[in-house]
């Protein structure tokens, strides 16, 4: 964290002891990540590409490709171009039921990928062996500390705790229970604490409670090289904590996994979808596993049109409680420092 050393007007350097006691907390996370802070990307779908995981890798952070839908040739395709802007270290990340996860898997060996993150499920131990004896690191997310234990056991090399407080796809458990839950259980792996984290302080405090780093996504749609859509940007930028809420499950027979985004006329539509796949089910027009995967792949398209087209009246404007705390376009490295330093003046003015 030496690197991040600020002067101010006279010359002498702010928040020293701040930065120095930042830089011990975090250097477990920082020597796993092989960056100069530990703060991960959050992958978000059709934003996390060569751009903004470039550029957050150049500013001293961990960008983290999302993978989602992509077929392997365009995965190759993405990782070559992202080599292309950054020396630096950046991850994969991939969904554990897609259906070519082994030509996935595959694509991130051929590439030497360093650090592949499991997402949307329970991965098979068959796919974090197979990451590891390719010889990169398996990050999974752990949302439970039964699950967490049994990661651990299954040979993953870190964890994400991210709570319900997140962006897109998100479980039933907040991030200040979460942490709580695993923190204190697990030290056998790093740990990397999301959702909800949109300032420096919060970073600071998961640091101290035991964690080695963390994942923040929200706060990076409205960097200047995030090619989210002007409209996009400024749905983000207008918007209170309150207006991220989760969608509603309208039938248990079809347990869609709720989805934290911007509420608009987009959200009603999910809604009436969701109803209509329903009736339809009932009335023996589509298989039930059919119409989930239609709900499922309703957000699919719903965010493409929002976050790439500018629908933000139709779209899906996945977004998470930190999105009160955007308030303005900026470069990646300035967000990353903002971040930095709120996290050293918090434990310099704390400690001395």
């Amino acid at each position: 964290m030496s690197e991040a050393l600020v002067e101010n007007e006279d010359g002498k350097i702010k928040n020293e002891s701040g930065l120095k006691r930042l830089d011990v907390l975090c250097q477990r996370g920082r020597g796993f990540l092989g960056t100069r802070y530990a703060m991960m990307g959050g992958a978000m779908s059709w934003l996390s590409e060569r751009n903004l995981v470039s550029a957050i890798s150049n500013a001293g952070g961990f960008g983290v490709i999302a993978c989602g839908g992509m077929d392997p040739y365009q995965l190759r395709t993405e990782i070559q171009a992202t080599r292309e802007m950054t020396t630096k270290p950046f991850g994969v990340n991939l969904i554990t039921l897609h259906p070519e996860m082994d030509a996935l898997i595959d694509v991130c060996s051929e590439e030497n990928v360093s650090h592949v993150v499991l997402a949307g499920g329970l991965p098979s131990g068959k796919s974090i062996q197979t990451i590891k004896d390719n010889g990169a690191k398996v990050i999974c997310f752990a949302p439970a500390l039964v699950l967490a234990k049994k990661l651990v056991r299954s040979g993953v090399d870190a964890l994400i705790i991210e709570g319900s407080e997140a962006g897109g796809h998100i479980g039933p458990v907040s991030t200040a229970v979460l942490v709580q839950e695993i923190l204190p259980h697990i030290r056998d792996v790093p740990i990397f604490v999301a959702g909800g984290i949109g300032r420096g302080e919060a970073i600071a405090s998961a640091l101290e409670m035991g964690a080695s780093g963390c994942q923040l996504g929200t706060r990076f749609v409205c960097a200047k090289e995030s090619i989210a859509h002007p409209n996009f940007k400024k749905a983000f930028i207008r918007a209170p904590a309150r207006d991220a809420v989760p969608t509603v499950q309208v039938d248990p027979r079809f347990p869609v996994i709720p989805v934290r985004a911007l509420k608009n006329e987009g959200s009603e539509k999910f809604m009436t979808f969701q109803r209509e796949m329903v009736n339809k089910f009932q009335a023996g027009e589509i298989e039930l596993y059919d119409a989930q995967m239609d709900i499922e792949r309703f957000w699919g398209g719903a965010l493409k049109r929002a976050v790439i087209d500018g629908d933000i009246v139709n779209g899906s404007i996945m977004a998470g409680q930190s999105v009160g705390m955007v308030k303005k376009e900026q470069p990646t490295h300035e967000i990353i420092q903002e971040l930095v330093e709120q996290a050293a003046e918090f434990l310099n003015h704390k400690y001395g």
